[in-house]
């Protein structure tokens, strides 16, 4: 099969409608339109910080600025429309996905038990009983619930006492499920309570990892619109790199994945693979909105920090375990998107008792001007996010115009 070869601004196009940037952020985000909207992208990453919003809230809220918290807490906790599960971290995941993460599970239950085994307090496999017939018995539970006498350590995940390791092993290797969360806390139930038994049914056989690839490298390839054999694997970090490559190979030999050469910011030339057809999609005629927006620093087309830097040019490192003295932009900066380029980036914090959201600092991308237009932009998407942040004034430090690094 032939070889197909995108320019920079055609990949950009293609990549930035595969993660739902393209169009103008719009539309209903509320049950079905909110889970259709979080199926398009796959799963969406939860994060505890909330210097602005949590970033799980910012990332629907850049595609569907009606978006309120609330919306996504009764999708997942009541509709139980989404589960909780991981993929390159913490994730709410739609429900009929369920099934494809049983070979995460199988494969977490063993590689867990050897690695906490090591790095986890003592004693964990020893609680699993324990803490099930406490679940069946009381009902759901948060890890302070768990492990009545044991010592307790920091809270970082390197402290974990025995319990709340067992908890955790439980739900990651598919025993318990979790049902929501008391602030940032995980309340844990039983599966067999909370998942529909057809959801469940065990799937058998070498043919259950072969469909479980195919999935995986499919549903990837879908939301990527190109992509190595690597970036494929990384994508819900289910399986290996070795088996999305054995899925490239064969889907090429069927004639059902083409490679793609795809030009970087820089002009160089990366070999990707993509499904036949791509050089017809309709995202390569459409100029991506114009307006701008903020997004999460977790958001899924920036998540690959490399793939961000090849295509947009765009350099990014969360600085929040970096020494402040050593922080070259800030805690949690925030990145900026302007039709098909990253313009800048936004040091910025809601302070929720002063009801302001008070912005620090902006710097520039290197060559991206930014005059009365943009500014005005900028600021017209700061009044959309104090609504998020729940704040009602905006105010801005001295200096806050850096110059481009």
């Amino acid at each position: 099969m032939n070889t197909l070869t995108l320019d920079n601004k055609a990949a950009r196009r293609v990549f930035l409608d595969r993660h739902a940037l393209s169009q103008t952020p719009q539309g209903r985000a509320r049950g079905d339109d909110l889970l259709n909207l979080i199926e398009r992208l796959g799963f969406v990453q939860l994060d505890s910080i909330n210097t602005v919003a949590r970033a799980h809230d910012l990332i629907l809220f850049s595609r569907r600025p009606r978006y309120r918290p609330e919306a996504l807490k009764r999708l997942y906790e009541t509709d139980r429309a989404l589960f909780e599960h991981w993929t390159h971290d913490a994730a709410v995941i739609p429900m009929t996905y369920y099934p494809w993460w049983q070979l995460r599970r199988e494969r977490d239950a063993q590689k867990l038990k050897k690695q906490w085994r090591d790095r986890r307090r003592d004693g964990f496999e020893a609680q699993l009983k324990t803490v099930l017939d406490q679940i069946r018995d009381q009902g759901p539970v948060c890890s302070s619930d768990v492990g009545a006498g044991e010592k307790r350590g920091s809270g970082g995940w390197w402290d974990w006492h025995p319990s709340k390791t067992a908890l955790e092993y439980l739900w990651r290797s598919g025993a318990l499920c979790v049902v929501g969360r008391d602030g940032f806390r995980k309340r844990y139930d039983l599966t067999e309570r909370v998942i529909d038994e057809a959801l469940c049914a065990p799937m058998q056989g070498p043919e259950h990892t072969a469909s479980t690839i195919d999935w995986c490298c499919a549903g990837a390839l879908d939301r990527l619109g190109f992509a190595t054999a690597t970036e494929l694997a990384a994508f819900w970090d289910h399986i290996s790199i070795s088996e999305a490559k054995a899925w490239c190979t064969g889907e090429i030999a069927a004639g059902r994945l083409q490679p793609v050469q795809i030009e970087c910011v820089d002009g160089a030339f990366r070999a990707c693979f993509a499904r036949p057809g791509l050089g017809a999609d309709p995202a390569l005629d459409a100029e991506p909105t114009s307006r701008l927006r903020i997004l999460s620093p977790f958001d899924p087309a920036l998540r690959d920090r490399k793939r961000a830097e090849r295509l947009f040019g765009f350099a990014y490192r969360i600085e929040v375990f970096v020494p402040e003295a050593k922080r070259r932009y800030g805690y949690y900066v925030f990145p900026i998107l302007e039709g098909d380029r990253l313009v800048g980036r936004v040091d910025m914090k809601a302070f929720r008792n002063q009801d302001t959201l008070q912005v620090r600092a902006v710097w520039p991308e290197a060559k991206i001007r930014w005059g009365k237009g943009r500014i005005a932009a900028f600021e017209a998407e700061l009044s959309r996010i104090q609504r998020l942040a729940n704040v009602t004034q905006i105010a801005f430090e001295h200096g806050w115009m850096r110059t481009a690094q």
